[in-house]
């Protein structure tokens, strides 16, 4: 590793993934901390006669458990605020590509990857969000080698094989009512119909799927070990259509209020009385709901 100078009053360290994603930290709320309730990185200051290349190894470790090999020096940004003591933060690179939901949360909330997209909807600390923004100006997705397209006619996963899309759905029930959403009239997909909070598992597990969507889309602030599985749809809208696969996970605790984050796609969410759920609404949504309350675990729609 480069040290940059001998003034550094602290460290961070970013890190990346294969798919462009960077690895944030979610700082504790309501402690007398640097940058309370805020998205940073992974980073803390010299102990005793250590050196900043020292330091931020010893935060891996001591933070989220890891060794990262070959970590560089990338920039190095002013820190200043409430409850920040400032000076000069000496931030590195690295990559990994690991599960962001396996790491141990020994200070703080959760790890969590993101896009820089999204970052704009998060709660950041202002140094980390401009180290980021600079990193990436430096290293654009498209220096990214993407995953390889599988050829054409190719096999997925044996004869006959058909892959089928999976959709994470939040289920949340608070004094008899669950939170639902009203979707936007110019969405391709079932518009001005009221739907759970989903969205399309990419390269990443269920859990962190949702924990993803329901930040980006609600504000809500969800660990994945808070999610449990409690109903499947095999779904199949026509004879044509990919066959779908929605799970549904309900939180038994969860930070916020839902709001409207993405206006493109849901224009208000709304608590639902489970006795009174609302018109029109998608279909698969209501089906999960009712074997949510009689206590079923899997529904089948479309299937001859």
């Amino acid at each position: 590793m480069h040290t940059d100078s001998t003034t550094a009053t602290s460290t961070a360290v970013i890190l990346t993934n294969s798919r462009g994603q960077y690895l944030l930290h979610l700082r504790d709320a309501n402690k007398p901390i640097c940058d309370p309730g805020t998205w940073s990185l992974i980073g803390g200051g010299p102990e005793g006669q250590e050196t900043p290349d020292e330091a931020i190894v010893r935060e891996l470790r001591e933070e989220a458990d890891l060794v990262i090999p070959h970590l560089t020096f990338f920039t190095t940004v002013e820190a200043s605020g409430p409850h920040v003591t400032e000076g000069r933060i000496q931030v590195y690179e690295g990559r990994w590509d690991g599960d962001a939901d396996r790491l141990p949360v020994t200070e703080g909330i959760m790890f969590r990857w993101f896009d820089v997209d999204t970052m704009v909807h998060l709660s950041m600390c202002p140094w980390a969000y401009e180290a980021i923004l600079a990193h990436r100006a430096k290293n654009p997705l498209s220096e990214i080698a993407p995953v390889p397209e599988q050829r054409p006619g190719a096999s997925q996963g044996g004869a006959g094989a058909v892959r089928n899309v999976i959709g994470a759905h939040l289920y949340l029930e608070r004094d008899g009512h669950t939170l639902l959403g009203l979707r936007h009239p110019d969405i391709a997909y079932a518009a001005e119909q009221w739907h759970a909070l989903a969205g399309h598992v990419e390269r990443e597990s269920v859990r962190s799927c949702l924990v993803r969507e329901a930040v980006e889309e609600a504000g809500l602030v969800i660990r994945p070990e808070d999610l449990d599985l409690v109903h499947t749809v095999h779904l199949l809208d026509h004879a044509d259509a990919e066959p779908r696969i929605q799970l549904f996970f309900r939180a038994s605790a969860w930070c916020g209020e839902p709001e409207v984050r993405e206006p493109d796609r849901c224009v208000r969410w709304e608590w639902w009385p489970l006795d009174h759920l609302p018109e029109p609404m998608v279909p698969y949504t209501r089906t999960a709901i009712d074997g949510i309350r009689s206590g079923r675990s899997y529904s089948e729609m479309g299937w001859a």
